[in-house]
């Protein structure tokens, strides 16, 4: 299989920022792991036994359900234990558990931030695939700079998809973060937060697996 490339994220606290307002709140986060680049077509149909037509694109119309299915698949692919187990649509988080999961919101814009506390880690257009270059479509990961963690389109290119829930109070919408190809610059940014129906699948939404350092787990 081509292998999923990690990152070891340390731990570290970093100020979250809300895209609706000005409120900032400290946010403090154990080590873990984070996928170098968001999963890729050839990932996504090596697992599922699919086919890729771009290979290197990151991987879209995943609703965020078969995103937690595809982290424990991949899980069992590595010989590692799933961390999900589902009741119908429901589904819960084993935290004792080694294998692959979708990263925490906390995690998420940590990681993106990697030590800056401005909307972004760099200039949009060299960290980024917005709707300010024309495309009609994700390109391949990679393609522009990473940040000081190493992660390469945690901004634009595809949204991808958190464990929590956008509006707990509400509904069951599961948030996205991030911005992706077809967003302006303004809106591409580590605050940028929206949410869907954990069913819905969209073409510049797709998901970064993550993984509980082994020194957090039993």
């Amino acid at each position: 299989m081509t292998d999923v490339e990690m990152a070891r994220i340390p731990a570290g606290s970093v100020l979250r920022g809300d895209q609706r307002g000005a409120d900032r709140r400290e946010i403090t986060v154990q080590g873990f792991d984070l996928g170098v680049y968001p999963v890729t077509e050839e990932q996504m149909a090596e697992i599922l036994g699919i086919t890729a037509q771009n290979p290197r694109r990151p991987a879209v119309q995943v609703s965020w359900l078969r995103a937690v299915r595809f982290c424990n698949a991949l899980s069992e692919w590595e010989g590692l234990d799933p961390v999900y187990a589902y009741d119908g649509e429901h589904v819960d988080w084993d935290i004792e558990a080694d294998g692959f999961r979708l990263p925490t919101e906390d995690e998420w814009e940590y990681a993106c931030r990697a030590g800056s506390t401005g909307s972004t880690y760099g200039p949009i257009p060299e960290i980024a695939w917005t709707a300010a270059d024309g495309l009609r479509g994700p390109v391949e990961v990679g393609g522009r700079l990473p940040n000081l963690h190493g992660l390469f389109d945690t901004l634009g290119n595809v949204s991808q998809w958190c464990w929590d829930l956008f509006a707990p109070e509400t509904s069951d919408a599961r948030v996205f973060r991030g911005g992706g190809w077809s967003d302006a610059r303004a809106a591409v940014r580590a605050s940028a937060r929206r949410g869907a129906n954990p069913r819905a699948a969209f073409d510049d939404v797709g998901l970064r697996v993550a993984r509980t350092s082994p020194d957090r787990q039993r």
